[in-house]
């Protein structure tokens, strides 16, 4: 992502939690950037220093729900307070509103904006990438072998694989 010199930047690990939120909902659309997705988001809280968004957003931006128990993603739930206004839920204007950020921070995921171009990118979850590496398992992926065919990872299941790599730069 390039930023303007005036950009201000974030660091979602070391940013402080802040609930001060003006009481009117509707900021400028933002986009979101979270695995190989990008997502625009139409409506946020206005907030300087967190990412809120409509519950039902959630999914798209990165890949919780908002549930009873909590956010959760897959077996991965983080408790929320939904009855009254917390860290990570608010209710403004008569709709209950997310904090992207928010959960970042308790999850440990870094992420950095761009105000000046409305867009949010978080970084890989450490804990789902931990579940990852436990599970020593390599995502699936295709490339081009040298006569130009398209080769998977998976059309080499129960076979064993070495994978070079190189780079011209």
């Amino acid at each position: 992502m390039r930023m303007s010199s005036c950009s201000r930047v974030l660091i979602g690990a070391a940013a402080a939690a802040a609930v001060l939120l003006p009481a009117g909902a509707g900021a400028e659309p933002v986009t979101v950037l979270f695995d190989d997705r990008v997502t625009e988001v139409e409506r946020t809280l206005p907030d300087a220093d967190d990412l809120w968004v409509l519950p039902a957003d959630l999914p798209r931006v990165n890949g919780f729900e908002l549930k009873p128990e909590g956010a959760c993603l897959d077996e991965l739930c983080v408790p929320v307070r939904q009855d009254r206004d917390s860290e990570l839920f608010v209710r403004r204007g008569g709709e209950g509103w997310f904090n992207v950020t928010g959960l970042a921070r308790r999850l440990q995921q870094a992420y950095a904006v761009d105000h000046d171009h409305r867009v949010w990118s978080l970084g890989q979850i450490p804990v789902t990438r931990t579940r990852f590496l436990n599970a020593a398992m390599a995502p699936d992926f295709e490339l081009p072998n040298r006569e130009g065919e398209l080769v998977r990872l998976s059309d080499f299941r129960g076979k064993k694989v070495l994978v070079v790599t190189w780079a011209s730069w």
